[in-house]
């Protein structure tokens, strides 16, 4: 036997072994998650790894959602996080609320998008960091698809079934079944036409 076909022999039963903990990973990240939220966590929702909670943990879940490695949930002061059911959020996203972030059922998150309800104030004779914050609620409405590394900021409101371009900074109201993209953001097209009624 050669000794890269004796390595590979010898890994074998490991990765069989790491297939095994991959039950107890998740089991062990939706425990942890569920400690630090103040609303119940739904039995339903995947963790597909550790999920950080910062702040005052007012982060309501639905069911069924998917959550990868590495998401942040941020609530401050009054701040709250409401997300629907069936959502999907990827790795490394960031959702800040500093008063209200709502994420409608079956909405998909894209890996290191970021969803922010507040501002630094800059405008002021203080340092930026001491200057306080400029909030505003952000809605996202169902079925919405945001890509990846785009960020949405305070005070814009998605409607459903719009589609948010990879990279693209989200500074105003996007219609419901709008696609765009840039920075900031505008219309690539016309997006997806309403189903006619009874279908």
């Amino acid at each position: 036997m050669t000794p890269k076909a004796f390595t590979v022999a010898m890994l074998r039963p490991l990765a069989r072994l790491a297939q095994l903990g991959e039950p107890v990973r998740r089991a062990w990240a939706h425990a942890r998650l569920a400690t630090r939220l103040h609303a119940p966590l739904d039995a339903s929702t995947t963790v597909l790894g550790p999920v950080a909670v910062e702040g005052t943990g007012e982060v309501q879940l639905g069911s069924r959602l998917l959550l990868y490695p590495g998401v942040l949930f941020e609530t401050q002061g009054p701040g709250a996080i409401e997300i629907g059911d069936r959502t999907v959020i990827s790795r490394g996203v960031h959702l800040v609320a500093y008063v209200h972030i709502t994420i409608g059922p079956d909405t998909m998150i894209g890996e290191y998008a970021s969803v922010r309800d507040a501002n630094h104030r800059f405008r002021t004779t203080q340092p930026i960091r001491d200057a306080g914050h400029r909030a505003a609620p952000i809605v996202i409405g169902a079925n919405v698809w945001i890509g990846r590394g785009a960020i949405v900021l305070p005070g814009v409101h998605i409607g459903d079934r719009a589609v948010i371009g990879a990279n693209a900074a989200v500074t105003h109201d996007v219609p419901a079944g709008a696609v765009v993209g840039g920075v900031p953001a505008h219309p690539l097209h016309r997006g997806l036409r309403p189903a006619a009624a009874g279908q």
